[in-house]
Parts: structure tokens; C-alpha cells; sequence
């Protein structure tokens, strides 16, 4: 999955917009307006940071190579996910809904409720 694959997969999701609030080449994936996916555009490598329960982010980065604990973020909660790595696409696709869905299991009950309604 390529970063155009990956920016139309997380755009099809409901309620999720791109945005580039910190600088001109950090896209940042949100549902309604919380962060899920962040990926920087000038990376020599295509990796993502990925929301992740903290049992399962360590579970995964036990298994993968490809998956260490996030950069510049919280370590417990988000992976840093190497795209270009030798992870089947239905694991990718598999990680990034998981850390939207955390972040919409997050969300206050009214925006979860506005999220539905959409």
C-alpha cells in the first residue's frame, strides 16, 4: 500500500478528514477532528503512526520488525508502522482500522452520536 492507497482507504472511513496542522508535510488523518494516522510526505521511507492498544502494540512489535513503538508519540499507545516493509496489505488495512476505531471508541457519546449520523 502506497501513500495514495493509503490516503483513500482512511478518506472512505466515515467521518475522517486530512489535514496538515503541523508543518507542510505531515498529513494527519482525523475522525472528527482526533487524530488517528499521522505520516510525514518527505520521509525517505512511506511509514505510518498508528493508534494501538498497548498490549497489542507490544504484541505486534514482537512479531513484526516492521512495527516499533511510535516516534514522537506516546510509546504505549501508537506504533510506528513501516508501509514499505514486508506486512500484507490486509495487516495494514487491519492497523489502521483498528486505531480509527479506537479513536471513535474514544469520542465523546454526542460525537459518536453526530458520527453515526453521518
Amino acid at each position: 500500500m502506497d501513500v495514495e492507497q493509503f490516503r483513500e482507504y482512511c478518506l472512505k472511513k466515515k467521518g475522517v478528514t486530512e489535514e496538515f496542522p503541523f508543518d507542510e508535510v505531515t498529513l494527519v488523518m482525523k475522525v472528527m477532528g482526533k487524530i488517528f494516522a499521522l505520516t510525514g510526505l518527505d520521509s525517505e521511507r512511506f511509514t505510518v503512526n498508528l493508534k494501538c492498544d498497548p498490549d497489542y502494540a507490544l504484541e505486534l512489535r514482537e512479531q513484526h520488525e516492521e512495527i516499533v513503538p511510535g516516534w514522537h508519540m506516546n510509546k504505549s499507545h501508537w506504533n510506528t508502522v513501516d508501509f514499505e516493509g514486508n506486512l500484507e496489505p490486509s495487516l495494514l488495512r487491519q492497523l489502521t482500522d483498528h486505531s480509527y476505531e479506537l479513536v471513535v471508541k474514544g469520542l465523546k457519546k454526542s460525537v459518536r452520536a453526530e458520527l453515526e449520523a453521518l
